[in-house]
């Protein structure tokens, strides 16, 4: 979507977590051309995989209803009941947390000036080479981007704080969590970033360049443009040691947050990710990784040394297939994941990997259920207090 160029605009918000948001700066956007979608072959409806098939890896199923240990690593299965965590409720008898809300603006960006898809528009298989998709109808486009960040009451200002960053933010499900595990000393005292991507999705998007890039550029962008502007207008100060830093998010947001850790494992160790889109969605093409991010179970983790990361994962049973004009076999989010898991496996990861029955992509009643678990796992080893 093309809008008009933004100037910096950074509106602040000191907000009890889970609260609605009011006040924020709006920008006019001017009317759209409506672009006529080319015919598109129809989308496969995901099957129902069988977390039993052979080839996936041998996993513990637990009675329906029931998690994992938050002390123990490998692979289960849950479901198909996905009942929210008593930690997902707003209570009153928790501090809250309060959620310093900023805008960040293209213009102000030296790593992502912006770009978009022309609406309604996709791209093309290459007839030279399947694996790669042809997107011509990518152009620069300006956009805004919502953070917020989430300040526990227990924060004292002036300490240096653990933090975790999120994609596709705001999360308050994430602030949620946070507000009641930090409350029980089963987390740190933990500040949350939670970035909104930068519009559109896949190839030839914002979101997509963000995201779907096999580098430590999303990585740096965070490094150089969202903290610094985090710390002086919410007042906090964030920690440096890369063990106390994480990263999470779902589907291209998923495969970001590990893409941090990997490119960048002087910055973070921790990843949390619901659906990762472990698959061949890179754009443009890289000779480095020309399979995008299916070469992190392909190629990267089986053929490098094992790195200090430490990865919580889930996958649904009805989780995508092919959800674009690519049948290149490297479009399948329950194979990557199981992949995922089996090759953390072999090269001696701490990683806990959940495959949910009756799930879709990034379903939001199985992160209800699981996500205090998976934060509470991915933060072993850093003292709560």
């Amino acid at each position: 979507m093309k809008t008009a160029p933004l100037t910096l605009s950074i509106a602040i918000l000191c907000l009890v977590a889970g609260g609605s948001p009011s006040g924020r700066a709006q920008s006019t956007v001017p009317p759209q051309t409506p672009v006529p979608a080319p015919a598109q072959p129809p989308r496969p409806v995901p099957p129902t995989r069988d977390p039993r098939t052979p080839g996936y890896v041998t996993a513990t199923e637990l009675p329906d209803g029931t998690l994992p240990s938050a002390d123990v690593d490998g692979n289960f299965i849950i479901g198909p009941t996905h009942n929210p965590a008593p930690e997902m409720t707003v209570r009153d008898d928790v501090p809250h947390g309060n959620v310093c809300e900023l805008v960040m603006s293209s213009a102000d960006s030296k790593i992502y000036p912006g770009i978009a898809r022309e609406p309604g528009t996709f791209g093309v298989p290459d007839p030279a080479d399947p694996d790669k998709l042809v997107v011509t109808t990518s152009r620069p486009a300006p956009y805004s981007r919502r953070v917020a960040v989430y300040v526990p009451k227990q924060y004292v200002p002036g300490t240096e704080a653990p933090f975790i960053v999120g994609a596709d933010g705001p999360d308050p499900l994430l602030f949620t969590a946070l507000d009641n595990l930090i409350a029980r000393k089963r987390v740190p005292v933990i500040i949350a970033i939670s970035i909104a991507n930068g519009s559109g999705d896949a190839q030839g998007s914002q979101r997509g360049l963000e995201y779907d890039t096999m580098s430590g550029r999303y990585a740096e962008f965070v490094e150089s443009e969202v903290l610094p502007l985090a710390e002086r207008e919410c007042h906090v100060k964030l920690t440096r040691d890369p063990d106390k830093r994480a990263t999470m998010g779902g589907s291209s947001g998923g495969s970001a947050a590990l893409a941090m850790a990997w490119y960048r494992t002087d910055l973070y160790h921790r990843v949390l990710t619901y659906s990762g889109t472990y698959v061949n969605q890179q754009w443009p093409p890289s000779t480095d990784t020309p399979h995008g991010a299916w070469e992190f179970h392909e190629r990267l983790i089986p053929n490098n040394p094992p790195k200090p990361i430490r990865i919580w994962m889930e996958v649904g049973d009805r989780d995508l297939l092919n959800p674009n004009v690519m049948r290149d076999d490297m479009h399948d989010w329950v194979v990557a994941n199981e992949r995922m898991a089996r090759v953390l496996a072999n090269k001696g990861y701490h990683y806990q990997f959940v495959f949910a029955r009756n799930a879709g992509h990034t379903d939001r009643t199985v992160k209800q259920q699981t996500l205090p678990l998976a934060l509470e796992w991915i933060w072993k080893g850093v003292p709560p207090e």
